[in-house]
């Protein structure tokens, strides 16, 4: 059985209710979505289990990756941490004092504005920013298990189109 005539639980399910759907219904649309869905939160639940493994909430995640991404010297304001993680001034700093505490980031004066203060990725942070991400990228290698290379790039290249559509919809992030 080639996994074009292979069928996965969404086939089964989407079989099974398939009376009890209206008649206008595309089943096939549905069963994309179901896939993205089900597919998302696979991935999530294996970033979760990285993080959990590494000692990181999202939160954490979030501003490690916020930093680092930031190229050298993985520096970045605090306020720009906030509105990146869409949060509070208030709940920025008590995430940078978990993350401080921890030894993975630094607080340093900003030197063009007395008032204000960096936040800088420390080698401890950007080592252990390091593992997770190879972690994770080992665990999402299972995309490239599934599909040959040329596939990759096709499905890339259609969700792509689709993420398009959305964000020409206004219908982004």
């Amino acid at each position: 059985m080639t996994t074009e005539t292979a069928t996965d639980h969404v086939d089964k399910w989407l079989e099974e209710i398939r009376a009890e759907l209206p008649g206008d219904l595309d089943l096939t649309v549905e069963g994309v979505v179901d896939r993205i869905l089900g597919i998302g939160r696979r991935l999530q639940k294996l970033l979760d289990e990285t993080l959990s493994a590494h000692g990181l909430s999202h939160g954490e995640w979030k501003v490690l990756s916020s930093l680092r991404w930031a190229g050298k010297p993985y520096r970045r304001s605090a306020g720009e941490l906030a509105r990146i993680a869409d949060l509070s001034s208030g709940a920025m700093t008590n995430r940078l004092d978990r993350l401080e505490e921890a030894g993975l980031v630094r607080r340093i004066p900003d030197p063009t504005d007395r008032r204000g203060v960096l936040v800088e990725l420390t080698d401890k942070g950007g080592k252990l920013w390091a593992e997770a991400i190879g972690t994770q990228a080992e665990k999402e290698a299972l995309l490239a298990a599934a599909l040959k290379k040329t596939e990759l790039e096709q499905l890339n290249d259609l969700l792509r189109r689709v993420m398009l559509e959305f964000e020409a919809r206004g219908l982004g992030k």
